[in-house]
């Protein structure tokens, strides 16, 4: 369906209570990502049973009251030049606001955005505002803007977040921060239970907002650049034609998928590789050697698997899971040819992904920001490696933990923001226990190979339609305040 079904009907302006301005520098981690897209994630929903306009405005008070905690969100960017040259970029927390608007998906049905065994529609991505900016628009654009789009029998509700304030990790807390509040609001204690109540509790564990600094010297100390400025150093590069598929894959069919790698190792004698293998590497180890043979690489084509890890509890002292901004990095295995990769068979594979990972320590990261510091970069699509994959995301994410009040999303998918042959990007699955739903992204070439592999699509669950359940006759109670 065309992306024109989709209208805006109006915006809403966001802002948290005044509070003294501050500024927070952002760190090696965070300017790495200021040529990157926003992030651009999104739920669908059963439609609340209440109208649209009580709707936005509980929404637009509940996200008021999580900014108080969470005020960088409603900052801007900005640069400042030093006398001596050279630059620095801050989150300006002024309070300027993030944006809510209401659209409508006129004619569009759940169905319609998530049919099953079928790529994702090109429609989903019309329900994401801010198409095409990257983080270092945030000087001048919402670092935070929410777009709930009416559809014939349920509601989505996107989130596009600016990247270069927090990764993945800071970035659903926020989410699931502003949910328990609205969750709150609407539902009585009465009616939430005392278990309910204290997972709010948890989740309204305040953001540690200092940023850190890998030798130990105040936050307020600004990462200073080699540049009067870093407009340069910002590209705006458009990938191939894509196609993308959501993919499930069941708690059993990963057990059986680490259970083959595991008797792969023992019988190549890697006994210390079986004991460590993990889902993680048994999917990464999948995906890899499918996605290779799909390319059809040359022999000799060297080939990596990358991932996106998360840094807090491998730094010394570690950083509480709390921290807010962002602090992950792309670790990658050693390059191995596409030939040997698919030779050497699926237990392989996944020890190499292992040991990737097992190899990304504190004095790894430590390495890693002082290379950088030496030579700052920002990363763009021109670092991604078109012979090989990338895994990004996590099944740890509480996409479906975000409860806005009316129940459980239906489903969890993206816009277009930061997509490129080889990408794949790990959510829960929505039934939980275990289970990964794979956001596949490849050429249209290579994904109608993939779709011929017998040994990928036998790990694949088939997908159970997705319907909403019938909106209850009344509304929840909603408080005033």
């Amino acid at each position: 369906m065309a992306a024109t079904l989709v209208r805006v009907v109006s915006r809403r302006t966001v802002k948290p209570p005044p509070r003294p301005r501050e500024r927070i520098p952002l760190t090696t981690w965070d300017v790495s990502m200021l040529s990157a897209d926003y992030i651009q994630k999104g739920l669908l929903y059963a439609p609340p049973p209440f109208s649209t306009a009580r709707l936005l405005d509980h929404l637009q008070d509940a996200l008021a009251d999580a900014l108080v905690a969470y005020y960088p969100v409603a900052g801007r960017f900005a640069t400042e030049q030093h006398p001596g040259g050279g630059c620095s970029v801050y989150i300006d927390c002024h309070g300027q606001g993030v944006d809510i608007i209401h659209a409508v998906a006129d004619g569009v049905a759940v169905a319609d955005a998530i049919p099953p065994d079928a790529d994702v529609p090109r429609l989903v991505q019309s329900l994401f505002p801010l198409d095409g900016a990257v983080n270092h628009d945030g000087h001048h654009l919402p670092l935070f803007v929410v777009q709930v789009t009416d559809l014939a029998d349920g509601v989505f509700v996107a989130f596009v977040y600016n990247h270069a304030l927090s990764d993945g990790t800071a970035f659903w807390d926020f989410i699931n921060v502003w949910a328990g509040i609205s969750r709150a609001r609407l539902l009585s204690p009465i009616s939430s239970g005392g278990k309910d109540q204290d997972h709010k509790q948890n989740r309204l564990r305040p953001p540690l907002l200092e940023r850190w600094s890998p030798d130990g010297l105040p936050s307020s100390r600004a990462v200073v650049l080699p540049y009067p400025d870093l407009t340069g150093l910002i590209e705006r590069l458009s990938p191939p034609p894509l196609r993308e598929r959501m993919l499930h894959f069941s708690a059993e069919s990963l057990a059986a998928l680490k259970e083959r790698a595991r008797q792969e190792l023992l019988a190549a004698g890697d006994a210390a590789g079986a004991a460590a293998v993990t889902r993680f590497q048994a999917l990464s180890s999948l995906v890899w050697r499918c996605v290779t043979r799909a390319r059809r690489l040359a022999p000799e084509q060297p080939t990596v698997c990358r991932a996106a890890i998360n840094n807090r509890a491998r730094l010394r002292p570690q950083l509480p899971p709390e921290y807010f901004g962002n602090t992950i990095y792309a670790i990658s295995t050693e390059a191995v040819r596409a030939g040997e990769l698919l030779e050497r068979g699926h237990g392989w594979a996944a020890a190499a992904v292992g040991r990737a990972v097992a190899a990304h320590t504190d004095a790894d990261i430590r390495a890693r920001v002082a290379a950088w510091t030496a030579k700052p970069i920002v990363y763009t699509l021109r670092y991604f490696d078109p012979s090989g994959v990338m895994m990004g995301s996590s099944p740890r994410f509480d996409m479906y933990g975000c409860d806005f009040g009316w129940g459980e999303a239906l489903a969890a998918r993206s816009g277009r923001a930061n997509k490129f042959d080889g990408k794949a990007s790990l959510y829960p699955g929505r039934e939980g226990g275990g289970s990964i739903d794979a956001e596949l992204v490849l050429t249209p070439e290579h994904m109608a190979r993939l779709e011929q592999d017998q040994e990928f699509w036998a790990a694949v669950t088939p997908d159970k339609p997705c319907s909403p359940p019938p909106a209850a006759a009344e509304a929840p109670a909603m408080g005033k305040n």
